[in-house]
């Protein structure tokens, strides 16, 4: 599978690029600085641009500017992204992904994955998270504008899904044991919500690989 890539540098999106190389797909990854690439490999020994079967390689892009997201997309099977905006202009999320999809459909690309918050599942009937007063103020205006893109994903034709994580997703081991649910946030029986960024990876991938959520937001948690 050819998957294009936005956000490769971020957190999450190289955890994204290592799990889609060692299932030996080609990754292109869309960066705006192709300096800052770095994909670890399997010993965390190093920084390669080369998994164990799939090629990984970069192109210069802005998800700002449709047409620099078409030129990049052109010619793969899916384009996943895992961008966010940062601290403090995250009013640029709502334009970012108008963008990412007018760019994707120009590109001839039907299939759309995007890295959601978790700040929009409900924790109880028609209450989300992000409502609750224990959820951390700092990251409201992150949430909010998850939940602005969700609104526009549903708007558009393409084949699109969202992954929302669970509440609390943090670098840990990949264990490939999960549980998937739809709108409402997992919980454990100590009614935690968690899910390892390696974990987060290989479900998203398991859903390029076999979607199961064409046009519809789901999440993973253990």
């Amino acid at each position: 599978m050819k998957i294009a890539l936005i956000g490769a540098t971020g957190t999450i999106g190289k955890k994204i690029a290592e799990e889609a190389l060692l299932r030996g797909h080609d990754v292109t990854a869309i960066v705006r600085n192709e300096s800052r690439l770095a994909v670890e490999d399997e010993t965390g020994g190093g920084l390669v641009k080369k998994g164990k079967r799939g090629q990984l390689r970069a192109v210069a892009g802005d998800i700002l500017v449709p047409d620099s997201i078409a030129r990049a997309v052109e010619g793969h099977d899916v384009v996943i992204s895992a961008y966010g905006p940062c601290f403090g202009e995250e009013d640029e999320m709502q334009e970012a992904t108008r963008s990412l999809i007018e760019g994707t459909k120009r590109g001839g690309v039907h299939r759309l994955i995007a890295v959601g918050g978790a700040g929009g599942l409900e924790v109880a009937p028609g209450v989300r998270l992000m409502d609750t007063a224990e959820f951390p103020e700092e990251i409201l205006p992150l949430a909010r504008a998850h939940s602005e893109a969700l609104a526009i994903y549903q708007e558009t034709d393409l084949d699109w899904t969202v992954l929302s994580p669970a509440a609390v997703i943090e670098p840990g081991k990949r264990t490939g044991q999960f549980r998937i649910g739809l709108d409402r946030l997992i919980t454990d029986e100590r009614d935690q919500s968690r899910i390892s960024i390696e974990d987060y990876a290989a479900a998203l991938l398991d859903e390029a690989e076999d979607p199961q959520f064409i046009r519809a937001r789901f999440t993973v948690a253990y």
